[in-house]
């Protein structure tokens, strides 16, 4: 089939790949358009455009899927179906009309469940033990469209939501590409999802990612995984923001009896204060600094008995 890939972050990359490396034509990429990136804040390319554009593939960017001077060139290229993977942008009914098989995406939980903005951290927020991909047909409502194909994915006890997606993003690539080889051979159709066991994965803001040491260390270890890489879990200590990698909880018979966000460090470890038990921190970031280990941290702050974490 002829196809247009649209996607924009590093998570569609290796779908693209797939899909260049296949029998099948992408005659051009849809992404979002340029943007601020990395500590220079300077304008690049998306992921998605960078290989597109090495591989000599037309790069179209438009503001909004719905501009004219979009929906008449996607026209002109009339390809057989659209493959979609994080593209970032709502896509109108006028242009998922123009390809015969639509716009199919991949998207990175059991449908119907997460669907939404963040399904893979909401997974690892919710403690899911299983989550997965699927395929599904794109429709006016919110990844509610006919289902494809699945795969699980096993939600490990350490995973960040960085490092699940990392490997969502890789088999992925292969159940999109097996969805394309279905559709084009005829032997694939969607199946409509069903409606019950529906949820909802909203995207995850710095409000969300500050950790609560009054709660149980469970909790604050899936907050802290969840928002790792982004947005970034944090506390405040001193009355300034400090940034935190994940923890992991401390359950050996000689941890400390600490309060709800009371810090305590040996020449080995940090840990924290919940209201279970502790957790320990592992890499840390003060506000103007570098990140560092926590126990460098520690040694450097010279913790006092009455510090807490979380004021």
């Amino acid at each position: 089939m002829k196809l247009v890939f649209a996607g924009t972050p590093e998570v569609a990359v290796p779908s693209l790949r797939a899909l260049i490396a296949s029998e099948h034509e992408v005659a051009a990429v849809v992404t979002r358009p340029d943007a601020r990136s990395g500590r220079g804040r300077r304008i690049s390319a998306s992921p998605v455009a960078e290989v597109a554009e090495s591989e000599g593939i037309e790069v179209l960017k438009p503001a909004k899927a719905g501009d004219p001077e979009f929906l008449a060139r996607l026209a002109e290229i009339a390809p057989d179906c659209c493959p979609v993977v994080a593209y970032g942008a709502l896509l109108p009914q006028s242009a998922l009309d123009v390809p015969a098989h639509g716009w199919v995406n991949l998207h990175f939980s059991l449908l119907p469940a997460w669907r939404g903005a963040a399904p893979v951290q909401h997974a690892v927020l919710h403690g899911d033990d299983v989550t997965g991909a699927s395929t599904f047909r794109i429709v006016k409502e919110l990844d509610a469209g006919p289902v494809y194909g699945t795969l699980a994915e096993t939600v490990r006890p350490t995973d960040t939501s960085g490092e699940l997606l990392g490997r969502l993003a890789e088999s992925g690539a292969g159940l999109l590409l097996r969805t394309i080889d279905g559709i084009a051979s005829g032997e694939l159709a969607p199946v409509p999802q069903p409606d019950t066991d529906v949820s909802y994965a909203g995207k995850l803001t710095s409000l969300d990612a500050e950790l609560d040491f009054t709660a149980p260390a469970q909790r604050v270890d899936r907050v802290a995984r969840a928002c790792t890489p982004a947005p970034g879990a944090w506390t405040t200590f001193r009355g300034t923001r400090l940034k935190l990698g994940p923890v992991r909880p401390v359950t050996d018979a000689d941890r400390p009896d600490l309060e709800p966000g009371q810090p305590f460090a040996d020449k080995r470890r940090v840990v924290v204060g919940t209201s279970t038990h502790p957790v320990e921190l592992g890499r840390v970031q003060p506000q103007g600094k570098k990140e560092m280990d926590a126990v460098d941290w520690a040694r450097g702050v010279r913790l006092a008995e009455d510090d807490r974490l979380g004021r």
